[in-house]
Formats: structure tokens, C-alpha cells, sequence
């Protein structure tokens, strides 16, 4: 008699690489590291980021920054908006790697997801208001307008949360670039496959190369060249070791970076606020003649 049982399939090992300019580079240095499930079972390999990347990253982000922050307010938020959406049709791809990454129900993961998506949402309407709500017409004895306007603060370096891979990390990079910033964020590095998710959705959803770029590796290696480095406007140091955020905001002082004040981590799900979008923006102020 015939065997027509079906032979048992390997699974593909996957190495996922970094998110640079919109393309998938592997690391410069050629390492990777495994990245196991809360239980210690292998996932996959990420590739791990070093000094040079981090380069390559700010370069592209640089890059980036005249046409996005050029970009009008609405086509920021559209492009935010979009984001939403390709995360949505992600939805369970996305959970099934925090079910992996953080140890939760199937259902508390899908949870977690709706709030990513509604947070991204939630920051693409706010995209054409930064300006009124953040910007005022000054009162002044004479004949002058006074208006302060805010801008976009330029390149910002991200650490983002080490525990909340997918919530956290929407919750740190999307007020950034709906500010009108690019950036270079620093995933988590024991959960790092919904970051790279993340790149995934970022590049094929309408978000230009280098707005957004996306290292995996250990942030306390990766930490100190981003503060240093001269190219980098500001600092996120959230997901950074608790040890290490005061000398990164020594190694910003250096080139005069703005770093965003940490406290601990906070509630991710917790309603945001506009403290974020708020740290990453520069007040212009200008004065115009009356009559002329």
C-alpha cells in the first residue's frame, strides 16, 4: 500500500535586514543575531546594526528632510494616514510577532494593533493643526505683524521602547515625522520583528526613502554615535538603558541637540498628548511691516 501522507515541511529561516533610504540593506559589518520568543525558540535572525550604519542612516534621513518638511501639512497627513492603512491589512501578521515578542493572548495582541493604528491615525489629523495650535499671531505696540510659526527641528534620533516593539514604537516615530522630521530609529532589540514589520509597511505605503529608517541591533552600542553624531537636530532616548541616558545627553550638549526629557517608560496605551509632537518642533518667530 501507498504512504500519501504529505513529508513534513522545513520552515524558511529568515534573516531580515535594516531600513536605509527606503531600501533593505544588510549591515555593514556582515553580523546578524538570533532573536528568540519568550519561551527561547528561534524566530529569526536580524541583522545587527553598527557605527557605519548609523552613518548611512542619518545620511539618508538628511537626505529626505528638504522634501518632506517641504511637503504641505495635508500630504503629511495623507501619507500618515496611509501608513494606517497598510498596518491594517497587516493585522495579523503584526500580532502573531507581539504574541511572540511579549508574551501575549492573540487577542490582547490584536488589541495592542488597533491602538498602533489608531495612534498613527490619531497623529496624521493632527498634521495640518501642529501650526495653529503650536503658532500664534503675537500682540505688538506698533506698526509691525508678529507671527511665531513653528518648524520642523530636522533629523532626530530615536531609541525606541525595548518592551513595547509595535505600540511603543509607533508611539515615538509617528509624531516625529508628522512634525515634518526625518529620523533614524534604533528598534528593540530582543523584539525586533515588528519593527522590521514596520519597515515593510513604511516602504510600500507612500512614505519617500530615507523619512523614516529603521536599524535592529543593541541600542547601547548604537546610542552614543547618534547622539554624537553633528548631522542629528534631537534626541529620543527612551529606549536607551536607564545608565547610559545621561551620557548621551552629555554627547548631545556637544553639537547642541535637543534631548526629549525621560522619565521611565511610559503607559504606551495611555491617550497621547502633544508633548512629542511638541519637543520636536522650533518656533520661528517673524516680524513684517504693516502697509508694505
Amino acid at each position: 500500500m501507498s504512504d500519501n501522507r504529505t513529508p513534513e515541511r522545513l520552515a524558511v529561516a529568515k534573516t531580515y535586514k535594516l531600513y536605509i533610504g527606503g531600501s533593505f540593506p544588510r549591515s555593514e559589518s556582515g553580523r546578524v543575531y538570533p532573536v528568540h520568543d519568550g519561551q527561547g525558540a528561534f524566530l529569526a535572525n536580524a541583522a545587527q546594526a553598527s557605527r557605519k550604519d548609523v552613518r548611512d542612516a542619518v545620511a539618508a534621513a538628511r537626505k529626505a528632510f528638504g522634501s518632506w518638511s517641504g511637503a504641505t501639512a495635508y500630504n503629511r497627513g495623507q501619507v500618515l494616514f496611509r501608513i494606517a492603512e497598510v498596518m491594517e491589512g497587516r493585522r495579523e501578521q503584526f500580532a502573531a510577532e507581539i504574541v511572540a515578542a511579549e508574551g501575549l493572548s492573540h487577542d490582547q495582541a490584536l488589541s495592542t494593533v488597533d491602538q498602533a493604528v489608531d495612534r498613527m491615525v490619531w497623529y496624521a489629523g493632527w498634521t495640518d493643526k501642529i501650526s495653529m495650535v503650536l503658532g500664534a499671531a503675537n500682540p505688538v505696540a506698533g506698526p509691525y505683524f508678529s507671527f511665531s510659526v513653528p518648524e520642523p527641528t530636522g533629523v532626530v534620533g530615536v531609541l525606541a521602547p525595548q518592551d513595547s516593539a509595535l505600540l511603543g514604537l509607533v508611539s515615538v516615530v509617528a509624531p516625529v515625522i508628522a512634525a515634518g522630521n526625518t529620523c533614524v530609529v534604533v528598534a528593540s532589540a530582543d523584539r525586533p520583528l515588528p519593527a522590521v514589520t514596520f519597515a515593510e509597511v513604511l516602504a510600500t505605503s507612500d512614505v519617500p526613502g530615507g523619512v523614516v529608517n529603521v536599524l535592529t541591533g543593541q541600542a547601547a552600542e548604537l546610542a552614543p554615535w547618534l547622539a554624537a553624531h553633528a548631522d542629528v537636530n534631537a534626541l529620543d532616548p527612551t529606549g536607551a538603558p536607564a545608565e547610559l541616558r545621561t551620557e548621551l545627553a552629555r554627547a548631545a550638549a556637544d553639537t547642541v541637540k535637543r534631548v526629549l526629557p525621560v522619565r521611565g517608560e511610559p503607559d504606551w496605551a495611555r491617550e497621547p498628548d502633544l508633548q512629542r509632537l511638541r519637543a520636536f518642533t522650533e518656533v520661528k518667530t517673524v516680524w513684517h511691516p504693516v502697509g508694505t
